[in-house]
């Protein structure tokens, strides 16, 4: 009985001291802003420099490098200590579990820069909208990128009408997208053409269901504090293509 009122003390004065925290954060006074330069860690001051087209700029700028095979050497140990006790991210990129397409190296980013959210085929659910509020209204990250790839697997195995286990739920979430491309010819994995572009439509349509899950991400976009866009990345090239 002892322990359970000292857990229910220590479980009241958690949440006091977060919820006191995050509504500190919404009245705090505004930072002075400093200039971002590739390979400084993003501090609190630097986040508030970026705009969100800028934030879209800077993974512009950090793909580049990474296809011309120039990406920035970053002091990994140094900024693991100097992020050790806050983060300040630029971006939150939604992207798929495919090992070639991992957003920290398509982007050339340092710890610390960019929020990354990986599920197959790069869909979202409650529970990755959920963290990308997270990452825009408590974090401050600027940008949404909704990061769809060539050669998709998942996308593949959805225009195939794969079933497995819990993978078949999962490829149910991308057949709006298979049903919606009007490509001609055959309608699988077969079809490169087709598969290219039910995935470019998957990424849109995954940037769309963002706004209508979240009012507040939604809010955010519209005042322009938030860009969420689209994205694809070739696997064969390395280099990005931005989705109007």
């Amino acid at each position: 009985m002892q322990f359970s009122r000292i857990f229910q003390a220590l479980a009241v004065s958690t949440t006091f001291l977060l919820g006191s925290a995050y509504a500190a954060d919404d009245h705090a006074a505004p930072v002075k802003a400093e200039p971002y330069a590739v390979g400084k860690t993003i501090t609190k001051a630097v986040q508030a420099g970026v705009t969100p087209a800028q934030a879209i700029e800077i993974l512009q700028a950090g793909n580049q490098r990474f296809a011309s095979g120039k990406s920035y050497k970053y002091d990994y140990p140094k900024q693991v200590k100097q992020t050790a006790l806050g983060q300040y991210p630029l971006a939150s990129v939604v992207a798929c579990i495919d090992s070639r397409s991992a957003p920290e190296q398509v982007f050339n980013t340092g710890v610390g820069e960019i929020f990354d959210a990986r599920v197959a085929g790069n869909t979202v659910n409650e529970d990755i909208v959920g963290s990308l509020e997270y990452a825009a209204k408590v974090a401050g990250s600027r940008a949404i990128v909704v990061l769809g790839h060539t050669s998709c697997g998942a996308i593949k195995g959805a225009c195939d009408g794969v079933k497995m286990g819990n993978l078949t739920g999962l490829l149910d979430k991308l057949m709006p997208a298979v049903n919606a491309t009007t490509t001609q010819g055959e309608r699988n994995s077969k079809n490169h053409t087709f598969v290219h572009d039910v995935t470019e439509e998957n990424v849109k349509q995954t940037v769309a269901k963002i706004r209508t899950m979240s009012p507040i991400l939604k809010e955010m976009e519209d005042k322009g504090q938030i860009k969420i866009v689209g994205a694809m990345y070739d696997t064969s090239s390395g280099k990005v293509e931005w989705l109007k």
